[in-house]
């Protein structure tokens, strides 16, 4: 046998077991009939998907779940909410976590997907310490895809702020490490990949900051991890241009979307800061790597990382190497025409699709 037909065969047997168990395309591709019809892989999603992502904070996450939504690659079994770092200013209050929840409810509200994704609020505090786990819905939800035994479909957790449910999760069931690939948004520059910090920088990095006890807990853990470091994730770049063009006229949800970052050009202003005509939406090289991998011998094929031993994290937020233990991979380089194509395709068929 072929090695092609044996991978169609693996692929579509674990697809079609998919479908017996009720794994199902993402929640938005199934949404109301008529318009522009998207693609649909008639083999099913590929992948289940977990978010995870400060969504009361920088809005880029919202995009990254809107996008993640209209992914029908990936069957997309919950969204979780979580907290950023005390008194950040996206969201000063102590209930980021619960802030973030409520975002994911109004977005699936804009989208007309109301009870078709499973929502969950994670910690509203991070770690204290390396052992104990915060017990939120959102880790257990985690321990509990990981743990099913009704689909071979693969798994990724992405995360996009803080890792506290991740790390949370594994304190409570350290065997799901074996059953899901983590892919994170976070951490600082590599120095030995000559990239350096950027201008004004200082400090712990941002997503780092967010709970740097739960990533040195995923860090010395045995996770499979993806690893889009800070030079990596500032490379998802878009012109304000671009996002009234092709994210505002989409509907409610791009309406919705485009708002957002234009507050924060308004807020920033305010007080005394230029932005200038671009914005970083760095979450949504979660859906590059996951959703939008290749077809035949499937990867983030047009993106570039390398393969080192996990680093150790230190306690000021830089890396100790190692010269054992296990690897994981850290991104150099996004296909952002990809991505982005992608995703304004993706608004504009929901936008036709809804009148």
């Amino acid at each position: 046998m072929s090695e092609l037909r044996r991978r169609q065969l693996v692929l579509g047997g674990a697809a079609a077991t998919a479908v017996a168990v009720g794994g199902t395309a993402s929640p938005a591709v199934a949404s109301e009939p008529g318009g522009q019809r998207p693609f649909r892989p008639p083999a099913g999603p590929r992948y289940r998907v977990i978010s995870d992502n400060d969504y009361s904070g920088d809005p880029d996450g919202l995009y990254q779940l809107v996008h993640h939504l209209l992914s029908p690659s990936v069957d997309l079994r919950a969204a979780i909410g979580s907290h950023l770092a005390p008194g950040d200013p996206f969201d000063p209050s102590t209930q980021q976590a619960t802030n973030a929840y409520r975002r994911i409810l109004e977005v699936l509200r804009l989208m007309g997907l109301t009870g078709r994704l499973p929502a969950y609020q994670g910690s509203n505090v991070a770690l204290v310490d390396a052992r104990t786990p915060q017990r939120s819905a959102g880790a257990q939800a985690i321990v509990a895809e990981a743990m099913r035994s009704d689909s071979q479909l693969p798994l990724f957790a992405t995360f996009g702020a803080g890792l506290t449910e991740l790390a949370s999760a594994h304190l409570m069931e350290p065997r799901i490490a074996e059953r899901l690939t983590a892919v994170w948004i976070g951490g600082p520059e590599y120095p030995d990949l000559g990239v350096p910090p950027p201008p004004g920088s200082s400090g712990v990095e941002y997503n780092l900051r967010i709970d740097l006890t739960a990533a040195q807990v995923v860090f010395d853990s045995p996770i499979p991890l993806w690893q889009v470091p800070r030079n990596v994730y500032r490379q998802a770049l878009v012109s304000m241009t671009e996002l009234i063009t092709q994210v505002r006229p989409a509907g409610r949800i791009g309406k919705h979307l485009y708002e957002r970052i234009f507050d924060i050009f308004e807020l920033a202003a305010g007080a005394g800061l230029n932005m200038g005509e671009t914005y970083i939406l760095g979450d949504n090289p979660l859906v590059l790597l996951t959703a939008l991998q290749s077809s035949f011998e499937a990867d983030p094929s047009s993106s570039r990382y390398v393969t080192r031993f996990a680093p150790r994290i230190n306690d000021d937020g830089t890396y100790t190497p190692r010269e054992s233990g296990r690897q994981i991979r850290v991104y150099t380089e996004l296909d952002a025409r990809l991505m982005f194509s992608d995703l304004f395709a993706k608004l504009q068929i929901h936008r036709d699709r809804g009148r």
